[in-house]
């Protein structure tokens, strides 16, 4: 989330920025995340499967529940008391949730990871969001091992990171795991960018690309793209069988896309273009390599309940008219219905009115503006050509973490913020199998904050796994 802070010109807007960037990581350590399911490798069957559109893809999630994060010095006096309490809660409640959905036909699965992973530099340049946070569990020596170690818990093949400003660091480390990775630092004075790994085994390198947005007048964020083959397994047993299958079945080919957006609220303009040209260049090296699936990961600075989330999902059957939203809101990190109890505030509803009395004049947007937003000039409705599901809604799971449509409740959470941010969207040629929890909300609120002894960043690490179920995509 707090990708802006490092601009020069936006220094003087910090201590605003502060107040709603930071986001705490709460990933549960696991078991029987080892013993989950490897992916298999490729068996071809007749049969086919009739895809079943969730009811919830077609709806805007109309909350998510979070609320700023006030700090009291009866909390920081228990400071200690939470701290032990937080360790034992990251250890112990984020489980896997599978699909009920049958794809025991379907042997070609993938299990990706998107992780916001905290950049040393954003957490040392603003120590009020992680106040609680014994300074230990800030330091990256230790951060990193938590990170390396968590992702080898998942036996993830696909690795979307963001905030990376120890990229060699990482690669060292991930190497000795059997991954190989691309890094893309973002463009101005920040020192922080996005990565993305893969396994080497499984997969090989086929084409990369990087957006600098910067050159589009949006900003120095940055976004990578990139191609990857599932190679053939070449154990004994497989090996004549693969050798037949490879005459006739070319291997599985896959866009994988990994973005962290701008994060000033008040700029939906900057964010909205950087969210359509991601989705712009993601569809087009999809076409140019055959119609092939999409997956992307990313913190989108964004609540499902925005414009820009509503933009994501449902863009092939909606335009979204830029002029109803105001560019100040259109990510949803302003206004925002804290409709759970553990998040109400006595002030809400004043708040809510005064937005409403307020919204008709702040609802304006300059010629400028919605040539960033829609990237021409006299343009203000908007469409997509991808069809993107979230992994997280195509999987069912509980009130206590999920919104009414199934989004995370909570994917970031630090002394200023608990919301969600972070997404893995994929189009219709892959489908969940099994997503892990993200933690619940009112076991957040009994901890003191992330990163913490067992958790090495500020964001929940989201994590799925996803079968191939299109043989068309296959080229």
């Amino acid at each position: 989330m707090r990708e802006s802070k490092r601009l020069a010109p936006q220094k003087k807007h910090s201590r605003a920025s502060a107040q709603t960037k930071r986001k705490y990581f709460d990933d549960k350590q696991q078991n029987d995340l080892e013993t989950g399911s490897k992916r298999q490798k490729l068996v071809y069957r007749t049969k086919t499967l009739t895809l079943k559109p969730h009811s919830s893809r077609s709806n805007l999630p109309a909350l998510n529940r979070f609320e700023p994060i006030y700090s009291s010095s009866s909390r920081s006096r228990k400071h200690k008391h939470d701290w032990s309490r937080s360790s034992s809660i990251a250890e112990s409640n984020r489980k896997w949730v599978f699909s009920g959905d049958d794809f025991s036909a379907y042997s070609d699965r993938i299990v990706f990871v998107s992780y916001n992973i905290l950049g040393v530099e954003n957490a040392s340049k603003h120590p009020d969001l992680y106040f609680k946070i014994p300074p230990e569990c800030l330091e990256w020596d230790r951060r990193k091992e938590l990170i390396c170690k968590e992702i080898n818990r998942y036996n993830a093949d696909i690795l979307c990171f963001q905030e990376v400003d120890r990229f060699n660091d990482l690669d060292c480390l991930l190497q000795n795991d059997g991954f190989r990775g691309l890094y893309k630092a973002r463009t101005g004075e920040a020192y922080d960018g996005c990565a993305i790994f893969w396994r080497d085994t499984l997969f090989t390198l086929l084409h990369e690309e990087n957006i600098e947005f910067q050159n589009f007048g949006l900003r120095d964020n940055v976004a990578q793209l990139c191609v990857l083959k599932m190679n053939e397994n070449q154990s004994e047993s497989d090996l004549c069988m693969q050798s037949l299958k490879a005459k006739s079945t070319p291997a599985r080919r896959l866009v994988v896309g990994n973005v962290h957006v701008l994060f000033n609220p008040k700029r939906g303009d900057i964010k909205l273009g950087q969210v359509r040209l991601f989705l712009e260049r993601a569809h087009k090296l999809s076409q140019e390599w055959g119609g092939i699936p999409v997956i992307l990961g990313g913190d989108l600075n964004s609540l499902p309940q925005s414009a820009i989330y509503q933009f994501l999902s449902q863009s092939e059957v909606i335009l979204l008219d830029v002029l109803v939203h105001d560019r100040r809101n259109i990510s949803g990190q302003l206004e925002h219905p804290p409709q759970n109890k553990y998040f109400r505030s006595p002030n809400d509803n004043v708040k809510s009115n005064n937005m409403c009395i307020s919204r008709r004049s702040m609802r304006v947007w300059s010629d400028d503006e919605l040539r960033l937003a829609t990237g021409s000039r006299g343009v203000t409705h908007l469409r997509h050509q991808l069809k993107l599901f979230s992994a997280y809604i195509g999987v069912p799971g509980t009130h206590r973490s999920r919104d009414s449509c199934g989004e995370p409740l909570a994917t970031s959470y630090h002394s200023q913020f608990m919301g969600t941010v972070d997404y893995i969207w994929h189009t219709e040629e892959l489908l969940p199998v099994r997503v892990l929890e993200t933690l619940p909300m009112d076991i957040l609120r009994r901890s003191a904050g992330l990163p913490n002894e067992k958790l090495g960043s500020d964001h929940l690490a989201l994590v799925c796994e996803l079968a191939f179920v299109d043989d068309d995509s296959r080229t």
